[in-house]
């Protein structure tokens, strides 16, 4: 017989309460501990799959790739409208053209053209659960670093330094992370070596293994969360 005083709970709710939980710890501007917060553990306790991440890396980095590097080719060069003499007779090599490869100011053979494609697709699906990847084992290393808020009073860069040197992030590069647009705050870290800002929307696998920390104040987590689950 039960007594009146216990409290009833299932294993199936304490489970899944029990799997909904990963706490960390928030620091303040000053760098000290000020409490703890939640993490969905959907985001930040997903297991590591190396070869989905770097398939992830490598599409991301191939589509932000640029084609410069072009040449012409026989078609594309100028001249060579007219045989450059006659066929016989001569007793040189026979030639068609100007503007064949074999002729200085001619054509180039097999060059680099701008009709080249290095975009890679991947699925949104594939991307997302890559980008899980990733902040779990930015939690799990301890490179996670949150902030109870992120504020300054001008956009100084010595004012951001101050509070990158004060957090775990010191002398390591850091990935700001934002719940939306802050100006003083983008203009602040633009100067700082080996230091970027993004917006919680825009957060990506790529730019996320560039830097060794992650830095996210307390309401980049709901709009992460809202955006990619």
């Amino acid at each position: 017989m039960l007594n009146e005083n216990c409290i009833l709970i299932s294993s199936f709710d304490f489970n899944e309460l029990k799997s909904c939980l990963m706490k960390t710890p928030v620091y303040n501007q000053e760098g000290k501990e000020v409490g703890s917060t939640i993490l969905p553990k959907e985001m930040f306790e997903v297991p590591l799959n190396i070869d989905l991440v770097h398939q992830v890396v490598v599409s991301q980095a191939a589509n932000k790739r640029q084609v410069t590097a072009q040449t012409k080719d026989r078609g594309e060069v100028r001249g060579g409208g007219r045989k450059p003499w006659r066929q016989k007779g001569t007793g040189r090599a026979r030639h068609g053209s100007r503007r064949s490869p074999l002729w200085v100011g001619g054509g180039v053979t097999f060059g680099p053209t701008k009709e080249r494609v290095f975009k890679k697709k991947i699925n949104q699906r594939v991307k997302r659960t890559a980008l899980f990847m990733v902040l779990s084992a930015k939690a799990r290393d301890k490179m996670l670093v949150v902030l109870d808020k992120l504020s300054l009073p001008q956009p100084k860069t010595k004012l951001m330094k101050n509070i990158l040197e004060a957090l775990p992030t010191k002398d390591a590069s850091c990935l700001i992370t934002l719940s939306k647009p802050e100006k003083d705050i983008v203009r602040a870290a633009k100067n700082l070596p080996q230091t970027a800002t993004i917006e919680a929307r825009n957060l990506n696998v790529l730019d996320l293994v560039s830097f060794k920390y992650l830095v996210l104040p307390k309401d980049t987590i709901k709009v992460i969360k809202e955006t990619f689950s």
